[in-house]
Parts: structure tokens; sequence; C-alpha cells
């Protein structure tokens, strides 16, 4: 009897980690999909004449928080000042 309800809840855990793995393989199949996409609209946006590097950073730039940015700013020009830029 132990071994028959051992091997039932194996069998349940192993269904259950197979379903994990499954959504894990979709999740990453349709994360593939989307860099593909994100790769098409860079090379859409190059052919249009736009520089993709700075469209990165502005990406990059609107993700963070505009008192960060400022602050970075603030002291990047204090020290192109220091080196006479």
């Amino acid at each position: 009897m132990d071994d028959s309800v051992t091997e039932q809840s194996y069998r349940v855990t192993a269904d259950e980690l197979r379903q994990f793995i499954e959504r894990f393989e979709r999740l990453e199949a349709e994360k593939r999909d989307i860099a593909d996409q994100q790769k098409e609209v860079m090379a859409e946006a190059k052919g249009r004449g736009y520089d993709t590097k700075v469209i990165r950073k502005v990406i990059a730039l609107r993700r963070r928080d505009k008192d960060d940015i400022a602050e970075e700013e603030a002291v990047l020009d204090m020290y192109k000042q220091a080196l006479g830029m």
C-alpha cells in the first residue's frame, strides 16, 4: 500500500513537473519570437535612416527614473567641464 501511494504521488508530481517544463519551453519560444520581432523593428528603423544605437539608448533612458537620469547628466557635465570638454 505504501508503494502504491508513493507511486501515485510520483506520477502526479511528474505530471506537474512536465507541465511546468512545457510552460517554460513555450515562454522561451515566445521570447525568441519577440526578440526576432524587435530585430525586425530595428532593421526597419535602420532602413529608414535612423541610428539604431541611439534608439536603443533612448529606449534605455525611457525605462529609467527621471531623477536618476538628471543626476547622472549633472555629474557627466561636471566631469566634462573638469576635463575642458
